[in-house]
Order: structure tokens, then sequence, then C-alpha cells
């Protein structure tokens, strides 16, 4: 049984700068990351594999400069890593992206059983939470979202029982295999590569499927099947802060300082 683990390649969005004139980001010398939610779901199929024996493939759509990232999850145990990397994919939305990477798992399916999908609850650049849901609509399989443990998964008769991470509450939801799953941070702690399996790694096999792989229609991926778009994008303003008074020494008179500074605002109502 393959579990199949959805990465991105995402911008350190504390470094990323915007064109005022384009309103596009800025990617030139912004250094590139893991989306943090994906390094949990790696670490989850490599629990997996560890219990189970079950193999391990990473998956990822994006640039050819995505191989770092892919490289990154075959230092830490996945068995097989594959890039989809097409100009036809570019300028994706979320739409178009859960197509493409839906349409490589089933292309992984035709060989061996997909028991289980791990994403990442959203990704840092788009945070729209929608791809993991898109892949498990296309697959018409389980979908359980806000992952933070799993309890307990049984190949034999195939089912996995989870714990979500809901507002102030949790949920334990039983589901079928195939099942896909978006896990939270609670969820684990990400190992660390050992030094051996780093250099491997670096000589390791990326594969890479184009769309002369997948077969999917030009115009229903990429740019040409998104139904979104961007328009505008900035950066949020964020004003600096005022020290009112001195708390610790005067409380008194600095709790007066910032009630008058709210009436002055307009936020109490007295």
């Amino acid at each position: 049984m393959l579990v199949v683990v959805c990465v991105k390649q995402v911008p350190d969005t504390t470094q990323v700068q915007i064109d005022p004139v384009t309103n596009t980001l800025i990617r030139e010398g912004v250094p590139f990351i893991v989306n943090p939610y994906d390094t949990h779901a790696v670490e989850e199929g490599l629990r997996l594999k560890d219990r189970f024996g079950f193999k391990v493939v990473a998956l990822s759509m994006g640039p050819p400069n995505a191989e770092a990232t892919l490289r990154k999850a075959l230092s830490l145990g996945v068995d097989r890593a594959i890039l989809l990397s097409d100009r036809a994919f570019g300028g994706a939305d979320t739409l178009a992206t859960s197509k493409v990477l839906s349409a490589a798992i089933a292309r992984l399916a035709k060989d061996e059983e997909v028991g289980v999908v791990i994403c990442g609850k959203q990704t840092i650049d788009g945070d729209t939470a929608q791809v993991g849901p898109g892949i498990a609509t296309r697959l018409h399989c389980s979908q359980l979202t806000l992952v933070d443990r799993v309890e307990d998964l049984d190949p034999s008769v195939r089912k996995i029982r989870v714990r979500r991470k809901l507002e102030g509450r949790h949920e334990e939801v039983e589901a079928p295999l195939p099942v896909l799953l978006t896990v939270v941070r609670e969820l684990n702690r990400p190992r660390y590569p050992s030094v051996p399996m780093r250099l491997a790694s670096e000589e390791a096999a990326v594969e890479v499927w184009d769309n002369k792989v997948l077969e999917l229609d030009p115009n229903g991926i990429g740019l040409k099947g998104s139904p979104t778009w961007v328009s505008r994008i900035f950066s949020p303003e964020r004003a600096k802060g005022e020290i009112l008074g001195d708390g610790a020494r005067d409380p008194e008179a600095a709790a007066e300082i910032l009630i008058s500074k709210m009436l002055e605002k307009d936020l109490l109502a007295l």
C-alpha cells in the first residue's frame, strides 16, 4: 500500500516583497522553504511506514527548482519523489492544482494501491486550504481535515480513526480507506535527517512528470484552467505601536492615558 504525501515549495513569507507596479510577488533573492504544514504530513507518512511497512511517495507540483523540496523529503526516508513540472501547469489556482495532483495520484494507483493521501492543512503562501479537499473530491475518497492525531489504522478492515482539531473542541472520526488527511502542526514533531540519509538524497533520483505523462487537457490546467486569479496583492499595513505611561510603576496613570486614547478614537461607549 502506498502513502502519498503532497508537499509544496513556498517562499519564506518573512522575506516576501511585493512589486507595487505589477502587484506580484518579487521572487528573486527570496529563499524558498518547505511549506511548514507539509513537514508534518511527511512525518506522519513516515510514521505509517515505520508502523505498517507502507511505501511513502512525496509528490510536488512546481518549477524545476522545487526538486530541492523533494530531496529534503528523501533525506527523511520517503521511498520515492515525483516532481510534476511543466509550463502547462504554471499559473494554476487551487482548482487546477488539485486536478494535476489528483491525476498523478490516480496514475500511481494504477500500479499499486494508494491507501492514504496526506496534505498539510494549507500553505502559508495561499492559505486557502482548498487543495487537499479538492484532491479528495476528484479521487472520490474519504476526506478528514484538521487532523491532529491518528488514533488507529487497521489495514485488514481498511479503516482509519483520527482526531480532528476544531474550534474549542476535538472530534473523533472513523472513515474507510482510501482516505485523504489534511493535518495541523500539533499532529507530530518532524524528525531530522541523518547525515548519511542527507548525503544519499543528493544522489537519489527525483522523477519528473510533465503533461506528456499525465495527458491532461491543456485548457483545463494551469492558467487556462484556473477560474480564479489574483487581481491585486499588497502587504498588510502595520502601524507602529505606542507605549502609554509606565504600567509597572504607575498603572493607574497608564490606565487613564489608555482610556483617554480610546475615547479619542471613539472605541469606548460611555
